[in-house]
Protein backbone atom coordinates (compact mmCIF):
# COMPACT_ATOMS: atom_id res chain seq x y z
CA UNK A 1 0.00 0.00 0.00
CA UNK A 2 1.35 3.21 -1.02
CA UNK A 3 0.41 5.59 1.32
CA UNK A 4 2.81 8.54 -0.13
CA UNK A 5 0.97 9.59 -3.45
CA UNK A 6 0.82 12.73 -4.75
CA UNK A 7 0.65 14.70 -7.80
CA UNK A 8 -2.33 15.18 -9.94
CA UNK A 9 -4.79 12.44 -10.73
CA UNK A 10 -8.23 11.97 -12.92
CA UNK A 11 -11.31 9.75 -12.09
CA UNK A 12 -11.15 6.66 -14.11
CA UNK A 13 -14.31 6.58 -16.59
CA UNK A 14 -15.51 4.01 -19.18
CA UNK A 15 -15.16 6.81 -21.73
CA UNK A 16 -11.24 6.59 -21.60
CA UNK A 17 -10.25 2.75 -20.66
CA UNK A 18 -9.10 2.11 -23.99
CA UNK A 19 -6.95 5.43 -23.46
CA UNK A 20 -5.17 3.99 -20.66
CA UNK A 21 -5.25 0.18 -21.77
CA UNK A 22 -3.22 1.54 -24.86
CA UNK A 23 0.59 -0.24 -24.57
CA UNK A 24 1.80 1.22 -27.65
CA UNK A 25 1.74 4.40 -26.25
CA UNK A 26 3.63 6.00 -22.68
CA UNK A 27 0.23 6.33 -21.30
CA UNK A 28 -1.61 9.63 -19.94
CA UNK A 29 0.32 12.02 -18.17
CA UNK A 30 -1.26 11.21 -15.05
CA UNK A 31 0.47 10.28 -11.38
CA UNK A 32 -2.55 8.49 -10.33
CA UNK A 33 -6.50 7.67 -10.94
CA UNK A 34 -9.08 7.80 -8.93
CA UNK A 35 -12.37 4.47 -8.96
CA UNK A 36 -15.59 4.85 -8.13
CA UNK A 37 -15.79 2.08 -5.51
CA UNK A 38 -19.09 0.40 -6.24
CA UNK A 39 -18.25 0.01 -9.88
CA UNK A 40 -15.77 -2.58 -8.96
CA UNK A 41 -17.40 -4.68 -6.26
CA UNK A 42 -18.45 -7.39 -8.21
CA UNK A 43 -17.04 -10.99 -8.29
CA UNK A 44 -15.67 -10.67 -11.65
CA UNK A 45 -16.37 -9.34 -15.46
CA UNK A 46 -15.05 -6.88 -17.72
CA UNK A 47 -14.88 -4.04 -14.95
CA UNK A 48 -12.48 -6.11 -13.20
CA UNK A 49 -10.80 -7.42 -15.98
CA UNK A 50 -9.74 -3.66 -17.28
CA UNK A 51 -9.41 -2.47 -13.82
CA UNK A 52 -6.57 -5.13 -12.88
CA UNK A 53 -5.19 -4.08 -16.71
CA UNK A 54 -4.47 -0.26 -15.83
CA UNK A 55 -3.77 -1.00 -12.35
CA UNK A 56 -0.23 -2.12 -13.76
CA UNK A 57 0.53 0.97 -14.76
CA UNK A 58 -1.12 3.53 -12.79
CA UNK A 59 -1.74 3.92 -8.87
CA UNK A 60 -4.88 4.14 -7.72
CA UNK A 61 -7.36 5.74 -4.81
CA UNK A 62 -10.69 4.41 -4.13
CA UNK A 63 -13.86 6.66 -3.70
CA UNK A 64 -16.95 5.29 -2.71
CA UNK A 65 -20.61 6.91 -2.96
CA UNK A 66 -22.70 4.34 -0.79
CA UNK A 67 -20.73 3.83 2.96
CA UNK A 68 -23.88 6.30 4.17
CA UNK A 69 -21.66 7.36 6.96
CA UNK A 70 -24.19 9.72 8.29
CA UNK A 71 -27.08 7.06 8.15
CA UNK A 72 -28.97 5.78 11.53
CA UNK A 73 -29.18 2.47 9.16
CA UNK A 74 -26.90 -0.05 10.32
CA UNK A 75 -23.69 -0.25 8.41
CA UNK A 76 -24.09 -2.85 6.31
CA UNK A 77 -21.64 -5.59 6.71
CA UNK A 78 -21.98 -7.01 3.53
CA UNK A 79 -20.56 -3.76 1.52
CA UNK A 80 -17.89 -3.16 4.01
CA UNK A 81 -16.26 -6.60 3.50
CA UNK A 82 -16.87 -5.97 -0.76
CA UNK A 83 -15.01 -3.09 -0.30
CA UNK A 84 -11.93 -3.96 1.46
CA UNK A 85 -11.68 -7.03 -0.58
CA UNK A 86 -11.76 -4.51 -3.56
CA UNK A 87 -8.97 -2.49 -1.51
CA UNK A 88 -7.19 -5.76 -1.22
CA UNK A 89 -7.18 -6.72 -4.51
CA UNK A 90 -6.03 -3.43 -5.98
CA UNK A 91 -4.12 -1.70 -2.88
CA UNK A 92 -5.15 1.62 -3.14
CA UNK A 93 -3.39 4.47 -1.39
CA UNK A 94 -6.27 5.28 0.60
CA UNK A 95 -10.37 4.74 0.39
CA UNK A 96 -12.57 7.43 0.87
CA UNK A 97 -16.39 8.60 0.66
CA UNK A 98 -18.95 11.28 1.59
CA UNK A 99 -19.59 13.41 4.78
CA UNK A 100 -23.22 12.38 4.60
CA UNK A 101 -26.29 10.28 4.02
CA UNK A 102 -27.97 8.44 1.60
CA UNK A 103 -31.06 6.72 2.59
CA UNK A 104 -33.09 5.42 5.10
CA UNK A 105 -34.96 2.64 6.25
CA UNK A 106 -31.95 0.58 3.66
CA UNK A 107 -33.40 2.09 0.86
CA UNK A 108 -30.58 4.33 -0.77
CA UNK A 109 -31.95 7.65 -2.25
CA UNK A 110 -28.60 7.62 -4.76
CA UNK A 111 -27.80 11.15 -3.27
CA UNK A 112 -25.93 12.40 -1.21
CA UNK A 113 -27.53 14.45 1.83
CA UNK A 114 -26.03 16.41 4.08
CA UNK A 115 -26.16 16.30 7.71
CA UNK A 116 -27.12 18.65 10.80
CA UNK A 117 -24.07 20.08 12.35
CA UNK A 118 -24.38 18.89 15.84
CA UNK A 119 -22.60 17.72 19.07
CA UNK A 120 -25.44 14.82 18.63
CA UNK A 121 -24.35 13.85 15.11
CA UNK A 122 -20.51 14.26 15.73
CA UNK A 123 -20.83 11.55 18.31
CA UNK A 124 -23.05 9.03 16.31
CA UNK A 125 -20.57 10.11 13.35
CA UNK A 126 -17.56 9.05 15.12
CA UNK A 127 -18.64 6.00 16.58
CA UNK A 128 -19.03 4.67 12.98
CA UNK A 129 -16.24 6.07 11.50
CA UNK A 130 -14.11 4.29 14.11
CA UNK A 131 -16.04 0.58 12.90
CA UNK A 132 -15.21 1.29 9.07
CA UNK A 133 -11.91 2.05 10.08
CA UNK A 134 -12.02 -0.92 12.08
CA UNK A 135 -13.24 -2.93 9.10
CA UNK A 136 -10.63 -1.86 6.72
CA UNK A 137 -7.49 -1.36 8.92
CA UNK A 138 -6.64 2.15 7.56
CA UNK A 139 -7.42 5.64 8.15
CA UNK A 140 -10.57 6.94 6.29
CA UNK A 141 -10.80 9.95 3.80
CA UNK A 142 -14.38 11.79 3.83
CA UNK A 143 -15.28 14.39 1.71
CA UNK A 144 -17.47 17.74 2.19
CA UNK A 145 -20.73 17.60 -0.07
CA UNK A 146 -22.68 20.44 -1.24
CA UNK A 147 -25.59 21.49 0.12
CA UNK A 148 -28.72 23.42 -0.69
CA UNK A 149 -30.52 23.98 2.71
CA UNK A 150 -29.48 24.25 5.96
CA UNK A 151 -30.67 22.98 9.65
CA UNK A 152 -32.38 24.51 11.76
CA UNK A 153 -30.83 22.18 14.31
CA UNK A 154 -27.58 23.37 13.46
CA UNK A 155 -25.07 24.76 16.16
CA UNK A 156 -21.80 24.93 14.88
CA UNK A 157 -20.15 25.90 10.86
CA UNK A 158 -19.81 23.07 8.48
CA UNK A 159 -16.00 23.75 8.34
CA UNK A 160 -16.35 23.77 12.62
CA UNK A 161 -18.09 20.14 12.10
CA UNK A 162 -15.35 18.77 9.68
CA UNK A 163 -12.41 19.51 11.36
CA UNK A 164 -13.83 18.45 14.56
CA UNK A 165 -14.48 15.18 13.28
CA UNK A 166 -11.63 14.47 11.72
CA UNK A 167 -10.04 15.60 15.16
CA UNK A 168 -12.31 13.33 16.92
CA UNK A 169 -12.70 10.15 14.89
CA UNK A 170 -8.84 9.81 13.61
CA UNK A 171 -9.72 9.82 10.74
CA UNK A 172 -8.50 12.42 6.74
CA UNK A 173 -10.18 14.74 5.19
CA UNK A 174 -10.98 14.70 0.78
CA UNK A 175 -11.18 18.35 0.64
CA UNK A 176 -13.79 19.16 -2.34
CA UNK A 177 -12.55 22.80 -3.14
CA UNK A 178 -15.45 23.02 -5.63
CA UNK A 179 -18.11 21.94 -3.06
CA UNK A 180 -16.90 24.57 -0.80
CA UNK A 181 -17.23 26.96 -3.49
CA UNK A 182 -21.19 25.84 -4.43
CA UNK A 183 -22.12 25.91 -0.79
CA UNK A 184 -20.39 29.39 0.20
CA UNK A 185 -22.63 30.78 -2.67
CA UNK A 186 -25.19 28.84 -1.84
CA UNK A 187 -25.20 29.57 2.08
CA UNK A 188 -23.71 33.19 1.72
CA UNK A 189 -19.93 32.18 4.22
CA UNK A 190 -16.50 33.07 3.01
CA UNK A 191 -15.21 30.29 1.43
CA UNK A 192 -11.52 31.26 2.15
CA UNK A 193 -12.67 31.01 5.94
CA UNK A 194 -13.74 27.46 5.38
CA UNK A 195 -10.28 26.50 4.11
CA UNK A 196 -8.85 28.47 7.07
CA UNK A 197 -10.25 25.76 9.10
CA UNK A 198 -8.98 22.72 7.54
CA UNK A 199 -6.32 20.65 9.61
CA UNK A 200 -3.37 20.80 7.15
CA UNK A 201 -2.04 17.70 8.48
CA UNK A 202 -5.52 15.74 7.94
CA UNK A 203 -6.55 16.79 4.24
CA UNK A 204 -4.95 13.89 2.03
CA UNK A 205 -6.56 15.09 -1.50
CA UNK A 206 -8.36 17.53 -2.93
CA UNK A 207 -11.13 17.38 -5.98
CA UNK A 208 -11.53 19.80 -8.31
CA UNK A 209 -14.38 19.98 -10.34
CA UNK A 210 -17.37 21.88 -12.30
CA UNK A 211 -20.88 23.09 -11.53
CA UNK A 212 -24.42 24.71 -12.82
CA UNK A 213 -25.78 28.26 -11.66
CA UNK A 214 -29.66 28.32 -11.42
CA UNK A 215 -31.25 31.55 -10.75
CA UNK A 216 -28.74 32.97 -7.96
CA UNK A 217 -27.97 29.50 -6.78
CA UNK A 218 -25.13 26.81 -7.68
CA UNK A 219 -25.32 22.88 -8.48
CA UNK A 220 -22.56 20.46 -8.13
CA UNK A 221 -22.92 18.48 -10.88
CA UNK A 222 -19.06 17.77 -12.30
CA UNK A 223 -20.32 17.99 -16.28
CA UNK A 224 -18.29 21.57 -16.61
CA UNK A 225 -14.74 22.64 -16.83
CA UNK A 226 -13.91 24.27 -13.50
CA UNK A 227 -14.28 27.73 -13.40
CA UNK A 228 -12.59 30.56 -12.73
CA UNK A 229 -13.57 31.14 -9.16
CA UNK A 230 -13.04 27.47 -8.02
CA UNK A 231 -9.28 27.76 -9.25
CA UNK A 232 -8.87 31.25 -7.24
CA UNK A 233 -10.30 29.19 -4.22
CA UNK A 234 -7.95 26.14 -5.63
CA UNK A 235 -4.89 28.64 -5.68
CA UNK A 236 -5.96 29.83 -1.83
CA UNK A 237 -6.37 26.29 -0.64
CA UNK A 238 -2.85 25.56 -2.14
CA UNK A 239 -0.89 28.58 -0.32
CA UNK A 240 -3.08 27.61 2.67
CA UNK A 241 -2.38 23.77 2.76
CA UNK A 242 0.03 23.23 0.78
CA UNK A 243 0.92 20.79 -2.43
CA UNK A 244 -2.26 18.06 -1.68
CA UNK A 245 -2.68 15.90 -4.31
CA UNK A 246 -5.25 16.54 -6.35
CA UNK A 247 -7.74 16.01 -9.32
CA UNK A 248 -10.11 16.74 -11.75
CA UNK A 249 -13.49 15.11 -11.38
CA UNK A 250 -16.47 14.79 -14.60
CA UNK A 251 -18.96 12.14 -14.12
CA UNK A 252 -21.32 14.06 -17.26
CA UNK A 253 -20.39 15.44 -20.30
CA UNK A 254 -17.16 13.40 -20.45
CA UNK A 255 -14.95 14.86 -22.82
CA UNK A 256 -12.34 13.62 -24.74
CA UNK A 257 -9.06 12.41 -22.32
CA UNK A 258 -6.98 15.08 -24.01
CA UNK A 259 -9.24 17.99 -22.61
CA UNK A 260 -9.35 16.68 -19.25
CA UNK A 261 -5.26 16.17 -19.19
CA UNK A 262 -5.53 19.96 -20.19
CA UNK A 263 -7.32 21.34 -17.78
CA UNK A 264 -5.37 19.11 -15.46
CA UNK A 265 -2.45 21.00 -16.48
CA UNK A 266 -4.05 23.96 -15.41
CA UNK A 267 -4.40 22.74 -12.09
CA UNK A 268 -0.94 21.67 -11.70
CA UNK A 269 0.19 25.91 -13.36
CA UNK A 270 -2.18 27.00 -10.62
CA UNK A 271 -0.81 24.83 -7.86
CA UNK A 272 3.04 25.72 -8.85
CA UNK A 273 2.08 29.36 -8.77
CA UNK A 274 0.15 29.44 -5.51
CA UNK A 275 3.42 27.29 -3.92
CA UNK A 276 5.92 30.39 -5.45
CA UNK A 277 3.40 32.71 -3.76
CA UNK A 278 3.40 31.20 -0.39
CA UNK A 279 6.78 30.95 -0.42
CA UNK A 280 7.28 34.96 -1.04
CA UNK A 281 4.27 36.29 1.26
CA UNK A 282 6.21 36.98 4.62
CA UNK A 283 5.39 34.85 8.01
CA UNK A 284 3.48 36.42 10.45
CA UNK A 285 5.56 37.17 12.98
CA UNK A 286 7.63 39.36 10.42
CA UNK A 287 4.64 40.79 9.93
CA UNK A 288 4.17 41.81 13.19
CA UNK A 289 6.97 43.39 13.38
Amino acid sequence: MNTSLGGFGLGLRTDHYRDFLDTASAGPAVDWLEVISENYMLPGGAPLQHLDRIRRDYPMVMHGVSLSVGSTDALDPDYLRDLKALADRIEPAWISDHLCWTGVDHHNLHDLLPLPYTEAALRHLCERVSRVQDVLGRRLLLENVSSYVSFAADEMSEWEFVAELARRADCELLLDVNNVYVSSVNHGFDAQRYIDAMPRERVRQIHLAGHESHAGYLIDTHDHPVCDAVWQLYAYTTRRLGAVPAMIERDDHIPPLAELLAELDVARQVQALALRDARLEPRASEVAA
